[in-house]
């Protein structure tokens, strides 16, 4: 349980330090709007665009997004705490990184109109930190759950021989 506490503490540092990450280049492009330069080539660059919409400029906004944004948040809130208070460290920093993701783009939308985007991958789209945590806890999300998933599938076999 201690080596568990430790590893959550750890994962939290990481995780304030790219939402604190994610806030200060969000500061940064929009106080340099008319910059842009290259981070890898002509491929990736760093450039301040405004995004109204969701996640890869989907076609959604504005209040109905907010309220959506919010109840979503709430909800991974209850969820996490539930797998914290259950020792699930995995499922609960996954949902944390969604949720601290979600939240600075929240805040961006309240404060700003928009979310704030810096990256920019040429033939792609443009996105931030924040996106990148979401993503990240999803896709760190299902791969527990499809593991968890997998572990059932071979105890079951196993017990049932």
């Amino acid at each position: 349980m201690f080596k568990d506490i430790k590893k959550m503490i750890a994962i939290n540092i990481a995780v304030i330090f790219f939402i604190s990450l994610d806030r200060f280049l969000k500061v940064f492009a929009f106080n340099n709007q008319s910059s842009e330069f290259n981070l890898f080539s002509e491929i990736f660059k760093f450039s301040y665009k405004n995004n109204y919409n969701i996640a890869f400029s989907l076609p959604l906004a504005g209040n109905f997004l907010i309220i959506l944004i919010f109840f979503i948040i709430i909800a991974l809130i209850i969820f996490g705490l539930y797998y914290v208070k259950k020792f699930q460290i995995g499922k609960a920093t996954a949902l944390f990184l969604i949720i601290l993701g979600a939240s600075s783009n929240l805040y961006d939308r309240l404060q700003y109109g928009a979310v704030i985007d810096y990256l920019d991958l040429k033939y792609f789209t443009v996105f931030n930190l924040a996106d990148m945590m979401i993503v990240g806890g999803v896709i760190y999300l299902l791969l527990i759950i499809k593991n968890y998933q997998y572990e059932t599938i071979f105890t079951r076999k196993s017990i049932n021989k």
